[in-house]
């Protein structure tokens, strides 16, 4: 189905159009060392041909005045060469130059897009899409757009450069084969604004259609068994094919109004060309338009198609750089705006980033009492949540919080975290107010172990660090605390077990304890765990308890249904429905809170429930 234009005010388009220019400014202005000499070696090339016309002029004009004549025009000929010469040294110049800037620039707003998704103070849950093949798509597909579009200003410049001088040498020769040649090139650049809007709009729906067959496909290898056991092979395969015929057609109409800008172009040469021979017959008869003077207007309306050519291109890359420009500022802060995606800031492309401050802790980064008052976080989709929680964690104490499936427990300790939008509460730690969760409990204050395991495609050993300074006591320390050290010591590589794609190698209880591993080698002053132990055996998982429970220093948030996590307990909390509906140890509320004894009586099986959370 196609979609429906939308139609967008006059206002709002200027508004948007500014708004590329200075990002593209932005873009260009990063690393001027490489981008002006590159691009005064790209327009000088798109201008020399200026220089071929005159000489090729002059050859052909003694070539024509007999035999006497001719021979003074091997000169020339030495000249015409000299000039492609420069032109190609000009040409190798800017390949030498170019590159550099255009992988600098790229890697500049990648690192914008990739520092806010993990610095900025809104949660990234609120900004990502839905999908990694969409988001793959904005940090790849996107920025190119953007570049692309400043890259093509240097062509411009020197067709510039090119066609004012070529005008100027044209109309003292005759103006009226001057007008001939240069108004079918205005048509050229009329019909490519014409264009420009569709292009933009056609751009888009094949960049979200891409996004879709490429998150199609990625699920899909994903879920494989899943596809195969519910015998739905054939309705994935058809869901494919109908994704990407939908993308073809798209890509289809976004190819076409694209080209046409190319081929108006030269159906603008041809027509220039005959246009010159129909006109130029009568005054080469009567003696006031030479050979030469031929031989320069077909060389000139050739090279003159560049500036409308390079024009067409560059409004078009005006619109494919708005769409994306859009697109990346979603992966941003609401407010932060399109030029915090190509704001200025270092990268090294060439050399080494500076080595990163070693992790170290301060006097506050102890943990004596953490408070959360009236935290409200709801999702805006089912309006489920936590509302108006109150809680107090003393340090080094394991708290608990415990509910039935879809309570909002998980919900509660990503509030906490930052990691999902709070509509209203406060944190304080040790007293002070916590202004950015998100910022503030990040290693070595915090460590979080959540719900799904997530690893990468990598050795276990390098799971574990993430990057992070580990010496091998430290490693061997977390590996106990998470009960992992006995199945490391049975596998063959130890350490470097490769886990495959998604920890696939590695067991269900093993994927939980190795991201439980991940957090504990930060050493942490808190460390909040979701869920960790639903897939482990009963002795593994009371040996997983009864290790953090007695790790000195270490201050644990736990949610977990699971009758050892809850016997560790210092603190019980109880949640129903989003509220708080007990708290205490957990004697205390098998005595007093009915929904306490219920959950200890029927142990709740939480399988799904982060869907439902």
């Amino acid at each position: 189905m196609t979609a429906p234009v939308v139609e967008e005010r006059a206002d709002e388009l200027t508004a948007r159009e500014l708004r590329t220019w200075r990002a593209g400014w932005s873009v260009a202005s990063y690393l001027p060392s490489r981008y002006v000499p590159g691009g005064a070696f790209w327009a000088l090339n798109h201008s020399l041909p200026i220089f071929v016309g005159l000489v090729l002029k002059a050859i052909f004009d003694r070539v024509s005045q007999g035999p006497d004549v001719a021979g003074t025009a091997l000169g020339l000929v030495g000249v015409l060469v000299a000039v492609e010469l420069l032109r190609a040294l000009a040409f190798y110049g800017a390949l030498l130059l170019w590159p550099a800037w255009w992988h600098t620039v790229f890697a500049l707003v990648r690192t914008n897009l990739l520092g806010s998704i993990l610095q900025d103070r809104e949660p990234p849950a609120v900004r990502l899409p839905g999908s990694p093949a969409e988001a793959v798509g904005r940090f790849r597909e996107d920025v190119s757009d953007l570049i692309w579009f400043v890259d093509v200003w240097v062509d411009v410049i020197g067709g510039v450069v090119f066609t004012v001088a070529a005008f100027f040498i044209m109309v003292r020769i005759d103006a009226r084969i001057t007008l001939v040649v240069v108004l079918p090139m205005v048509a050229v650049v009329i019909t490519t604004r014409l264009l420009s809007r569709r292009i933009r709009l056609y751009h888009e729906r094949f960049r979200q259609a891409g996004a879709t067959v490429g998150s199609l496909v990625a699920e899909l290898f994903t879920n494989v068994l899943a596809v195969k056991v519910a015998g739905t092979s054939e309705v994935a395969i058809q869901r494919l094919r109908d994704e990407n015929a939908e993308r073809r057609a798209n890509g289809v109409r976004a190819e076409l109004t694209t080209n046409l800008i190319p081929v108006c172009s030269e159906v603008a040469i041809e027509v220039s060309i005959g246009l010159v021979l129909l006109l130029a017959a009568p005054s080469m008869r009567n003696g006031d338009f030479t050979v030469g003077d031929l031989t320069l207007f077909t060389t000139y309306a050739a090279a003159l198609t560049g500036l409308p050519r390079w024009t067409g291109r560059l409004l078009g890359r005006h619109r494919e750089a708005g769409v994306a420009l859009r697109r990346m500022a979603r992966l941003l802060p609401e407010g932060a705006g399109s030029a915090a995606v190509v704001a200025h800031r270092p990268v090294y492309v060439r050399t080494p980033p500076p080595e990163p401050p070693a992790p170290h802790r301060v006097a506050a980064d102890r943990l004596e009492l953490l408070t959360v008052a009236g935290l409200t976080a709801r999702h805006g989709s089912s309006g489920r949540g936590v509302v108006d929680v109150d809680l107090a964690i003393s340090g080094g104490s394991f708290t608990v919080i415990t509910g039935a499936i879809g309570a909002g427990k998980t919900t509660l300790v990503r509030a906490l975290l930052g990691l999902v939008p709070a509509e209203a509460g406060r944190v304080h730690w040790n007293g002070a107010h916590v202004d950015d969760p998100g910022r503030f409990f990040v290693p070595p204050r915090a460590a979080y172990a959540g719900q799904v395991p997530r690893l990468f495609s990598a050795s276990l050993e390098e799971n574990v660090t993430l990057g992070w300074p580990a010496a091998a006591d430290e490693m061997a320390a977390a590996l106990a605390l998470a009960a992992l050290d006995r199945d490391v010591a049975e596998f063959p590589e130890g350490l470097a077990t490769m886990v495959g794609p998604r920890g696939v190698r590695l067991s269900g209880g093993q994927l939980q304890r190795a991201t439980a591993a991940r957090a504990l080698i930060r050493r942490p002053a808190l460390l909040v765990v979701d869920d960790l132990s639903s897939a482990l055996d009963v002795e593994t998982e009371q040996t997983l308890w009864r290790e953090l429970g007695a790790a000195p220093g270490l201050t644990c948030l736990v949610v977990s249904h699971r009758r050892a996590a809850l016997e560790q307990a210092d603190q019980v909390v109880v949640l129903d429905r989003g509220r708080v509906a007990a708290a205490g140890d957990l004697g205390h509320l098998l005595r007093t809170a009915p929904e306490m004894r219920r959950l200890w009586r029927e142990e709740l099986v939480v399988e799904g429930e982060e869907a439902l959370l």
